[in-house]
């Protein structure tokens, strides 16, 4: 990553999302964030369509139905499709005031939720593999995330997430601001490819569906 300017995160970065009023916000977000996601994301873009041999697309958030609140967090997502990434299973990479989440996402806007829930709940030893340090998420706008060993949790969120219209299943790392590793673009950029790397069996069987 030599190449690239990307040098990690740091504080400034999460102190954004103090800062008041969604024009000033999004414009600080549009200066500091958003260039390092284009970075990451276009050596992650790469990498993954290698890795899945099908095309990936980089998509970065804009927030633009926002009018008067402003973003409590920002992102970039990678699918399979070009024009947009809520309706499809996607990797995401983003930014809360408190911590960075590298997740594989399955959220509400998916088409096909009830069938995708059911095919991951039939290959849920997949998730067992997983690294043990992996949380899952039950929705994409709270902070909160419980740990993927909690079978009994595990579980119950995946039926959630097949059954319940607005259910959400997010699978993947967070990483506290203050950690070192946000400082290091190489290596920040390495835990994002050992994040996504056992997810990619889970994605596959999304796709299957």
């Amino acid at each position: 990553m030599d190449s690239l300017n990307f040098t990690g995160f740091s504080q400034k970065d999460f102190d954004i999302f103090t800062v008041e009023g969604l024009d000033q916000r999004m414009a600080l977000i549009r200066e500091h964030i958003q260039p390092k996601f284009k970075e990451i994301g276009t050596v992650l873009v790469d990498e993954l369509s290698m890795s899945l041999g099908n095309e990936m697309y980089l998509h970065i958030a804009k927030h633009a139905r926002r009018t008067v609140n402003p973003p409590k967090d920002t992102w970039l997502a990678i699918c399979d499709d070009k024009r947009g990434y809520k309706k499809h299973p996607h990797f995401q990479v983003g930014v809360f005031d408190d911590h960075i989440f590298i997740w594989l996402a399955f959220i509400y806007e998916l088409p096909n939720k009830k069938q995708i829930g059911q095919a991951i709940l039939d290959n849920i030893n997949l998730i067992k593999e997983v690294p043990a340090d992996f949380v899952i998420s039950l929705d994409h706008t709270q902070k909160e995330a419980f740990s993927v060993e909690n079978t009994e949790e595990l579980v119950k969120g995946l039926t959630r997430f097949r059954d319940i219209k607005n259910g959400e299943f997010l699978i993947g790392r967070h990483l506290k601001a203050g950690s070192p590793i946000l400082q290091n673009g190489e290596e920040f950029l390495n835990v994002v490819r050992s994040t996504f790397e056992p997810l990619l069996p889970i994605y596959k069987v999304s796709l299957s569906v």
